[in-house]
């Protein structure tokens, strides 16, 4: 579960669409996917108006796609541009 602050919905766009051949091709997908207008209580240091929910079919995968040279060049290129802050607020194992 990860909450962020997109500063920039038409970028945050463009990265959500590049890097889902990726994210598909490492086992993963969204499970949920929420833009956010309140926030009752937050523990972040920056508000949050998005809230999803990612998965892997393993953590290998996870890690994989996360260091893979292809989605750190599409996160420079769209994420880092449109979003200000970023709060996991949890993850698991089966």
């Amino acid at each position: 579960m990860v909450g962020l602050t997109v500063t920039d919905d038409a970028r945050y766009q463009q990265y959500r669409e590049a890097m889902a051949p990726l994210l598909a091709a490492h086992g993963g997908g969204f499970r949920y996917d929420f833009t956010i207008q309140s926030v009752l209580k937050s523990a972040s240091e920056h508000p949050i108006n998005r809230v999803f929910a990612i998965y892997f079919g393993s953590k290998a995968q996870m890690e994989a796609f996360f260091a893979h040279p292809d989605y750190q060049a599409v996160k420079a290129r769209f994420f880092q541009r449109a979003v200000a802050g970023t709060t996991i607020f949890g993850a698991y194992e089966r």
